[in-house]
């Protein structure tokens, strides 16, 4: 089913300055039928900051449209960000894989390493576009990408955050094989704190 979507860099639009048919204007005008009520800050991030956070070279932002009809289904979103571990709790074989890539701080027993960070992940909403990808093939499509970038520079860790909700920590430690590692409290605004869970995979 992977092989049923395209998925497409933001900078094909953003680069194009003559071509009627992309644009900024016109990926402005696709993004705005985007809707995602389940995370209204995924929704919100890709209307009113993924092309200025792409621009900028804060992170890249990708769209992945039906093959069948073009339409949009979903996005994700690609940083490089510095992440710390405590290896402790992994098997001995990923600890290797992670110290050819990092520096271990050996007075904690910490690992610090620059990784891929899928920094957004959603479904598009609008017109039960939402039924025609499942989050797995979203996830891949994310993943996949992450591949062909690793070819060219390198690297071989993937890490996201998440809700400590438990059909979210199933989804991505169970049925895609992220493992957790850490925990981090965040706030926004006026919003209360809460708690997100931090998963990686070593591809």
């Amino acid at each position: 089913m992977i092989n049923d979507v395209t998925v497409f860099n933001i900078r094909e639009y953003l680069s194009v300055k003559d071509d009627k048919v992309l644009g900024e204007e016109e990926l402005r005008k696709l993004l705005s039928e985007f809707s995602c009520d389940k995370n209204l800050d995924v929704e919100r991030f890709l209307k009113e900051q993924s092309i200025e956070f792409t621009k900028k070279n804060q992170s890249v932002t990708y769209l992945v449209f039906a093959n069948e009809d073009a339409a949009l289904v979903g996005y994700f979103t690609i940083a490089i960000k510095p992440i710390s571990v405590n290896a402790d709790n992994f098997s001995n074989a990923m600890k290797r894989k992670i110290a050819r890539v990092s520096e271990l701080d050996e007075s904690n027993g910490t690992y610090t390493l620059s990784a891929y960070l899928i920094a957004q992940l959603g479904k598009n909403f609008t017109n039960g576009a939402n039924e025609r990808i499942t989050g797995e093939q979203l996830l891949q499509s994310a993943v996949d990408t992450i591949k062909e970038l690793q070819y060219m520079a390198g690297g071989m860790v993937i890490f996201l955050e998440a809700d400590n909700d438990e059909k979210l920590i199933d989804f991505y430690e169970e049925k895609n094989g992220f493992k957790r590692f850490a925990t981090k409290e965040v706030k926004s605004g006026t919003e209360d704190a809460h708690m997100l869970i931090q998963f990686l995979k070593v591809l």
